[in-house]
Protein backbone atom coordinates (compact mmCIF):
# COMPACT_ATOMS: atom_id res chain seq x y z
CA UNK A 1 0.00 0.00 0.00
CA UNK A 2 2.52 2.23 1.06
CA UNK A 3 5.66 2.93 -1.20
CA UNK A 4 9.11 3.17 1.20
CA UNK A 5 10.65 6.79 0.77
CA UNK A 6 13.98 6.12 -1.37
CA UNK A 7 15.34 9.22 -1.00
CA UNK A 8 17.12 11.16 2.02
CA UNK A 9 14.86 13.26 4.51
CA UNK A 10 15.80 16.92 4.27
CA UNK A 11 15.27 17.03 7.55
CA UNK A 12 18.53 14.69 8.43
CA UNK A 13 21.48 16.23 9.50
CA UNK A 14 24.45 15.68 7.39
CA UNK A 15 26.92 14.35 9.73
CA UNK A 16 29.55 16.37 10.61
CA UNK A 17 33.18 14.76 10.43
CA UNK A 18 34.62 16.82 13.23
CA UNK A 19 32.73 18.65 15.68
CA UNK A 20 34.80 20.16 18.66
CA UNK A 21 33.35 19.33 21.78
CA UNK A 22 34.70 20.94 25.21
CA UNK A 23 34.65 19.56 28.14
CA UNK A 24 33.08 20.57 31.32
CA UNK A 25 35.84 22.39 32.86
CA UNK A 26 36.60 24.34 29.64
CA UNK A 27 32.84 25.53 29.26
CA UNK A 28 32.96 26.41 32.96
CA UNK A 29 36.32 28.33 32.22
CA UNK A 30 34.40 30.43 29.57
CA UNK A 31 31.79 31.60 31.45
CA UNK A 32 33.89 32.28 34.44
CA UNK A 33 36.37 34.24 32.21
CA UNK A 34 32.78 35.87 30.53
CA UNK A 35 31.52 36.84 34.16
CA UNK A 36 34.66 37.96 34.97
CA UNK A 37 35.11 40.22 32.42
CA UNK A 38 31.94 42.14 32.98
CA UNK A 39 32.80 42.49 36.19
CA UNK A 40 35.88 43.69 35.33
CA UNK A 41 34.03 46.49 32.94
CA UNK A 42 31.29 47.43 35.61
CA UNK A 43 34.48 48.06 37.86
CA UNK A 44 36.20 50.14 35.44
CA UNK A 45 33.51 52.54 35.30
CA UNK A 46 33.09 52.64 39.03
CA UNK A 47 36.84 53.21 39.20
CA UNK A 48 36.57 56.22 37.06
CA UNK A 49 33.67 57.83 38.82
CA UNK A 50 35.70 57.56 41.89
CA UNK A 51 38.44 59.13 40.50
CA UNK A 52 36.45 61.77 38.70
CA UNK A 53 34.50 62.53 41.74
CA UNK A 54 38.00 63.20 43.90
CA UNK A 55 38.88 59.48 44.72
CA UNK A 56 37.00 59.46 47.61
CA UNK A 57 34.41 62.00 48.47
CA UNK A 58 30.76 60.41 49.31
CA UNK A 59 28.50 59.66 46.88
CA UNK A 60 25.25 61.64 47.13
CA UNK A 61 23.05 58.69 46.61
CA UNK A 62 24.62 56.27 48.76
CA UNK A 63 26.34 58.00 51.56
CA UNK A 64 29.61 55.74 50.59
CA UNK A 65 32.72 56.88 49.60
CA UNK A 66 34.28 54.95 46.71
CA UNK A 67 37.82 54.27 46.45
CA UNK A 68 39.39 54.82 43.51
CA UNK A 69 42.89 52.85 44.39
CA UNK A 70 40.87 49.95 46.15
CA UNK A 71 38.94 49.55 42.67
CA UNK A 72 41.75 49.77 40.69
CA UNK A 73 43.66 47.29 42.51
CA UNK A 74 40.40 44.94 42.25
CA UNK A 75 40.55 45.34 38.39
CA UNK A 76 43.52 44.31 37.99
CA UNK A 77 42.88 41.51 40.05
CA UNK A 78 40.26 40.51 37.95
CA UNK A 79 42.42 40.78 34.56
CA UNK A 80 44.76 39.26 35.79
CA UNK A 81 42.11 35.78 36.99
CA UNK A 82 40.20 36.46 33.33
CA UNK A 83 44.03 36.13 31.75
CA UNK A 84 44.69 32.60 33.56
CA UNK A 85 41.25 31.49 32.61
CA UNK A 86 41.44 32.46 28.77
CA UNK A 87 45.30 31.37 28.20
CA UNK A 88 47.23 34.33 29.28
CA UNK A 89 45.20 36.68 26.99
CA UNK A 90 44.53 39.92 29.23
CA UNK A 91 40.83 41.02 28.34
CA UNK A 92 40.30 44.45 26.17
CA UNK A 93 39.34 47.23 28.62
CA UNK A 94 36.34 49.43 27.56
CA UNK A 95 36.20 53.10 28.23
CA UNK A 96 34.00 54.44 30.89
CA UNK A 97 30.94 56.38 30.20
CA UNK A 98 30.48 60.21 30.82
CA UNK A 99 27.01 59.60 32.83
CA UNK A 100 27.73 60.63 36.43
CA UNK A 101 24.46 60.86 37.92
CA UNK A 102 24.08 59.03 41.79
CA UNK A 103 21.24 56.84 40.44
CA UNK A 104 23.66 55.82 37.78
CA UNK A 105 26.34 54.90 40.58
CA UNK A 106 23.82 53.01 42.29
CA UNK A 107 23.17 50.69 39.75
CA UNK A 108 26.62 50.00 38.97
CA UNK A 109 26.92 48.81 42.57
CA UNK A 110 24.02 46.94 42.20
CA UNK A 111 24.84 44.91 38.86
CA UNK A 112 28.39 44.59 40.06
CA UNK A 113 27.24 43.02 43.16
CA UNK A 114 24.87 40.47 40.98
CA UNK A 115 27.67 39.63 38.86
CA UNK A 116 30.41 38.80 41.25
CA UNK A 117 27.37 36.58 42.94
CA UNK A 118 27.42 35.09 39.50
CA UNK A 119 31.28 34.69 38.98
CA UNK A 120 31.34 32.95 42.21
CA UNK A 121 28.65 30.56 41.08
CA UNK A 122 30.36 29.26 38.26
CA UNK A 123 33.72 29.36 40.63
CA UNK A 124 32.35 27.49 43.35
CA UNK A 125 31.17 25.13 40.58
CA UNK A 126 34.77 25.15 39.17
CA UNK A 127 36.73 24.33 42.18
CA UNK A 128 38.51 27.83 41.54
CA UNK A 129 39.51 28.56 45.05
CA UNK A 130 41.82 31.94 44.40
CA UNK A 131 38.08 32.87 41.83
CA UNK A 132 36.10 32.28 44.71
CA UNK A 133 37.79 34.54 47.39
CA UNK A 134 37.83 37.32 44.44
CA UNK A 135 34.12 37.00 43.68
CA UNK A 136 33.54 36.35 47.54
CA UNK A 137 35.46 39.96 48.43
CA UNK A 138 33.89 41.44 44.83
CA UNK A 139 30.28 40.99 46.46
CA UNK A 140 31.36 42.17 49.99
CA UNK A 141 32.66 44.95 48.87
CA UNK A 142 29.50 45.98 46.27
CA UNK A 143 27.38 44.74 48.88
CA UNK A 144 28.57 48.04 51.50
CA UNK A 145 27.15 50.73 49.43
CA UNK A 146 23.58 48.95 49.02
CA UNK A 147 23.35 48.43 52.66
CA UNK A 148 24.60 51.61 53.69
CA UNK A 149 21.90 53.14 50.98
CA UNK A 150 19.33 51.00 52.59
CA UNK A 151 20.15 51.88 56.09
CA UNK A 152 19.99 55.88 55.01
CA UNK A 153 16.45 55.66 53.56
CA UNK A 154 15.16 53.37 56.75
Amino acid sequence: MYEPIRTKSVHTMAAAPEVPHRSREEELDIRLAGQLTALLTITDELHARATRDGGGTPDDATGAAPDGAALAAAAERIAEQVARLSGGHYPLRAEPSDDSSPSRTEALQQRAHTLAGNALAVATSRGDAAAMALTAERMEAHAAPLRDRDLATA
